[in-house]
């Protein structure tokens, strides 16, 4: 894929400290933390590498080093292709579905107040819920075993919490093989996340302010809540699709990914941003959105994950604590062995990026620079003088 001639850190780059100081009302200095990593991404700012090829001795240039940050669109690609690797050998010979459980949109202010407790209840309620529909015999009766992915936006960049899920559409458990499909499912995680909340609540976790600073109030806060979960979330599940190995290339695209790509942006103009966005409604048709810089921004911004959290979760007979001991007993079951692990390498080492363009040799880190020693080497710049 080509580079994109706009990207995120040049609409950062463009807003400056001006940005911040017209929003210093709601911004904190986890959002400018988070900008100022993205802006400085691939620049002399963070130092850089130099490479050599292995094989012909060809030497590049100085390659600036990247930020690193979840939140960063062009860090994610590596750490996608890594992931994919090691989820691998995990794949067991059986067509898997694709499901998407959604957070009532009522629920998205109380998301953004308290984004760790929704999100994790959203994560954990939407699993539960699987794994009950999954060991109940008139459906499975089996235990299966899924991936978890988080997104909390939607293609205009406003909250819209749901969660991508990969799970097996047919089980086997143990002592037989069980031939039903996984429909889906048939029940609704609402009522989990209803007695989760009013826990929260009890315990004073919740954070209520602006508009929902009413609902500290015990009667107001049981008001709210009670219609919310009246009627099911919405649950969509594509029909099996594909080999595993199909499966994980394909939900790979999900695992890693923030809220716009670079890609996706067209122009900014007049202090204005263009991007391209996908109409479901409408055959998923390809428009274009404007908005303002700062409206942009800002809306990137609601989609900062809490320090410390993970999108990526797996329940099951793929929880981390149960994986190496239950994941063996399926492949036996099955009559096949798993895909053994590769050894590790580096990103330089597996993107063909990085291979010579001489020889199409593997390109290795020689030598390192910090941002002083890069400014040491830049050539110096001709001074004009005024006639």
């Amino acid at each position: 894929m080509s580079r994109p001639l706009l990207e995120v850190a040049d609409l950062i780059r463009s807003a400056g400290t001006a940005f911040i100081e017209r929003n210093r009302k709601w911004i904190r200095w986890t959002h400018i933390k988070v900008l100022l990593a993205i802006a400085r991404c691939r620049t002399a700012a963070l130092g850089g590498h130099i490479d050599e090829c292995t094989c012909c001795g060809h030497r590049a240039t100085i390659s600036f080093n990247s930020c690193r940050n979840r939140h960063c669109p062009k860090c994610q690609t590596g750490a996608r292709e890594r992931w994919i690797q090691a989820r691998r050998h995990e794949l067991l010979p059986s067509p898997y579905v694709h499901l998407v459980f959604t957070l009532p949109s009522q629920l998205a202010a109380l998301a953004l107040q308290n984004k760790k407790i929704v999100y994790s209840l959203l994560l954990r309620a939407s699993a539960e819920t699987l794994l009950q529909v999954a060991r109940n015999p008139t459906h499975l009766g089996a235990e299966i075993g899924f991936f978890s992915v988080l997104h909390t936006w939607n293609q205009k960049l406003q909250i819209h919490p749901h969660v991508h899920r990969r799970a097996l559409a047919r089980s086997h458990p143990l002592d037989s093989i069980s031939p039903p499909l996984l429909s889906p499912p048939s029940c609704s995680p609402g009522g989990v996340s209803r007695q989760a909340l009013k826990l929260a609540f009890q315990r004073g976790q919740l954070h209520l302010s602006g508009d929902l600073a009413r609902l500290a109030q015990p009667k107001f806060f049981a008001a709210w809540l009670r219609p919310l979960f009246r009627k099911n979330w919405v649950v969509y599940s594509k029909p099996p699709f594909g080999g595993p190995e199909y499966v994980l290339q394909y939900l790979g695209r999900y695992t890693h990914r923030v809220a716009i790509s670079n890609h996706r942006l067209v122009s900014l103009a007049d202090g204005q941003v263009t991007f391209r966005w996908r109409d479901s409604a409408h055959n998923n048709e390809q428009k274009l959105m404007t908005l303002a810089l700062d409206e942009f921004l800002r809306r990137f911004l609601l989609h900062l994950l809490p320090k410390g959290f993970v999108r990526i979760r797996h329940f099951g007979f793929l929880a981390n604590r149960r994986r190496s001991t239950l994941l063996p007993l399926c492949f036996a079951a099955l009559g096949t062995v798993p895909v053994p692990m590769e050894p590790e390498t580096t990103a330089q080492e597996s993107d063909p990026l990085w291979r010579c363009p001489k020889c199409g040799g593997p390109m290795a880190v020689i030598e390192r620079l910090t941002a002083s020693q890069i400014q040491l080497r830049s050539p110096p710049r001709l001074l004009t003088t005024a006639t």
